[in-house]
Order: structure tokens, then C-alpha cells, then sequence
């Protein structure tokens, strides 16, 4: 069996290190799992995953013109249909959908007003479907709105535009 891009084949553990795994290929070739394509959550240590002498499968995601071999083994893996998304299997609540528009989490979540996350809070319901550049864009005119109404209220307290304190 040859090795191509693409391909899955089965090979050995033979290294880890801090940013990946190596791994003994068929016809005595050596690839590199990089840390990313470990599992599909995040990956602190390889030492938690893999150990050597493992036997895994693992994708073939490239092939350089020095010989390189870079390797997945999250890509290797078959996806379950019926898996829960990550989300809800570390105890998170599901996302529900409030009357703002936005997204609220489970019970027991409660934000201030300025809250980053509750979509459509001060933009109103049309930032669920707009582009980036329409998001964008509404941000940085209500930015401006907000420093001219900061502005206007420091320059009455200074006695007006232009020219500073006279004693």
C-alpha cells in the first residue's frame, strides 16, 4: 500500500513531543502528528492521547517535496451521527433563543447590558442575518453616535468648544 495524500493507513507511535506525535508508516517512512490533529478537543499534552508503541490509524494530510509526512488522526476517525456536541457533553446548558433575538444560555445566566455575547442586544434583530461588513458597519456608527454624546457632555462642562481654561 502506498502512501498518498489522502490516504488512511495504520502505523506505530515511535516519538512525543511537546508539539506532536511521530509515527512509523508502512515501506519504513516517518510522519508527524501535529498536536491539532490529535483529537477533536483541545489537546494540552499528546501523552494524554497517544503513548508510544500505540498502534493507530492515521490520514494522510500531506506530503512535501522533502518528504515530510503530516498526519491526522481526528480525520482518521469516523464522525458519529448520533454524538452530542461537545458543548453538552462538558455540562454546558444548551443555547436558548430569547425574545431579543439574541441567544441566552440555560437557566441561571444573567448579564449586564453591555454583554458581548447576547446577539441583536443594541443593534436590534437585524444582526442574526447581516454580513460581517453590515455588522461592522453598525458597530462603528453607534461607536461614533456614543463619542459625540461623550464629547458634547465634557465640552459643556469645559465652557464650550475650543480654547482651553483661562485663570
Amino acid at each position: 500500500m502506498s502512501i498518498e495524500v489522502g490516504s488512511i493507513v495504520e502505523g506505530v507511535v515511535s516519538g512525543i513531543t511537546n508539539f506532536g506525535a511521530f509515527i512509523n508508516l508502512p515501506e519504513n517512512k516517518v510522519g508527524l502528528v501535529h498536536i491539532s490533529e490529535v483529537a477533536d478537543v483541545y489537546v494540552k499534552d499528546v501523552k494524554d492521547f497517544l503513548k508510544e508503541q500505540d498502534k493507530v490509524k492515521v490520514k494522510v494530510l500531506s506530503i512535501d517535496e522533502k518528504g515530510k509526512i503530516g498526519l491526522s488522526v481526528k480525520q482518521a476517525q469516523a464522525k458519529k451521527p448520533e454524538e452530542q456536541p461537545q458543548r453538552e457533553q462538558r455540562g454546558f446548558a444548551p443555547r436558548q433563543q430569547h425574545e431579543g433575538g439574541g441567544f441566552q444560555r440555560g437557566e441561571g445566566f444573567r448579564s449586564g447590558g453591555g454583554d458581548f455575547r447576547r446577539g441583536g442586544s443594541r443593534f436590534g434583530n437585524a444582526g442574526t442575518n447581516a454580513s460581517f461588513e453590515d455588522k461592522l458597519s453598525r458597530f462603528l456608527k453607534d461607536s461614533d453616535e456614543r463619542l459625540t454624546d461623550l464629547s458634547r457632555k465634557t465640552d459643556s462642562k469645559r465652557g464650550g468648544r475650543g480654547g482651553g481654561r483661562r485663570r
